[in-house]
């Protein structure tokens, strides 16, 4: 009985992870060069001096047309010297300026209210944002902006973590499984989720949803923006796979500071669309079945478990090579025992607590 029900979960799984392909492998036309519009890149840092100068040197590499491109860089209330690492960096630059965010009111709070008050005064037609731990190419923003049509409103784009043992290498895939999920997804406009360091949006749409100050407060601001972007049902949101737009971010330290992100994205995630609850439902029981199966031992199963496994694989095989991060692929085992754990773990997490602890602030 136990192989039957594996098998059938298995199933959907494996027909799932085809749709996701079709999805990820959707390409879309580009605007001219000649008529890319003004666009205005926004990082929101708070506590950062150990990475800020990272992120804005490369984004001072960022090649675009002359006149077009502003930077701002919000020091989110920092206590540590990112605002003077960021003064000594800009100072001469004038693509750059430096804000601090404005009061916090009602529901604007933490990095939500550090984005808002830089949208505010932002003068772009397209909103690009990344985090302060992020390092971009020097085409990230040509490249996204690139995709943004006529009736495109947001285009996301894929981010990798630099791995450099299998700590670092299992979140790095972990990263591209779940914009893979969230890419095949969009494509077919179904969107469930995206990420925030690598993400564009025009500012009109932004206006028109009433901003982060009409929307509901949320530890994840992309995916609600993300939501009532879609809910306009006016534009299209796509989520193009193309090397020259991949942000490269750092991965948790330590199982804490790990543990506290996962929580964070699944606590910002309970409002997926219900296609997305059966996206989870449907990655839980197959994990689920994997771990059950040392208790109701088969030969059956273990062929199983290793036909999900290669189902993982052939779906992150082709992101990564596109991506060129296939050397990442040697921690693909570690991601697998990480992937099984977390997956199974966290809903029980999310029952006996919802409590956010984020860059110091509590939610």
């Amino acid at each position: 009985m136990f192989e039957i029900i594996f098998l059938i979960v298995l199933s959907c799984y494996f027909i799932q992870s085809v749709l996701f392909i079709i999805g990820i492998r959707k390409s879309f036309s580009k605007v001219k060069e000649s008529e890319l519009p003004t666009a205005t890149v926004i990082v929101a840092a708070k506590d950062e001096e150990e990475n800020i100068l990272r992120c804005i040197s490369s984004l001072n590499n960022l090649i675009y047309p002359e006149n077009k491109l502003e930077i701002i860089i919000v020091d989110d209330n920092s206590s540590d010297s990112t605002g003077k690492i960021i003064d000594e960096f800009i100072c001469d630059k004038s693509r750059f300026k430096k804000i601090l965010p404005q009061k916090e009111a009602g529901i604007l709070r933490g990095k939500t209210n550090a984005l808002a008050s830089a949208i505010r005064i932002a003068s772009g037609e397209i909103i690009l944002t990344t985090d302060a731990d992020c390092e971009v190419k020097p085409e990230w923003v040509k490249t996204i902006v690139s995709y943004n049509q006529k009736d495109v409103a947001a285009v996301n784009g894929f981010t990798t973590q630099a791995a450099s043992d299998n700590f670092g290498g299992m979140q790095a895939i972990d990263f591209i499984y779940l914009q893979s999920v969230a890419a095949g997804t969009t494509n077919l406009n179904m969107p469930i989720s995206c990420i925030g360091n690598n993400m564009s949006y025009r500012k009109a749409a932004y206006d028109e949803v009433g901003g982060y100050k009409n929307l509901p407060f949320s530890v994840t601001e992309d995916f609600v923006l993300l939501n009532a972007i879609k809910k306009l049902n006016k534009y299209k949101i796509i989520y193009p796979l193309d090397i020259n737009s991949l942000v490269t971010s750092l991965p948790c330290k330590d199982i804490k500071s790990l543990f506290q992100q996962k929580k964070r994205w699944s606590v910002g995630g309970l409002g997926v669309r219900p296609a997305g609850y059966l996206i989870m439902a449907n990655g839980f029981l197959t994990n689920l079945c994997i771990l059950l199966t040392p208790l109701l031992f088969s030969a059956v199963s273990l062929y199983l478990i290793v036909f999900k496994v290669a189902i993982d694989y052939f779906l992150l095989f082709p992101v990564h090579k596109r991506l060129g991060i296939k050397k990442n692929l040697k921690y693909f085992l570690s991601f697998e025992l990480y992937y099984i754990i977390y997956v199974v773990a966290i809903p029980f997490i999310l029952l006996t607590s919802r409590k956010v602890i984020w860059k110091g602030r509590k939610y």
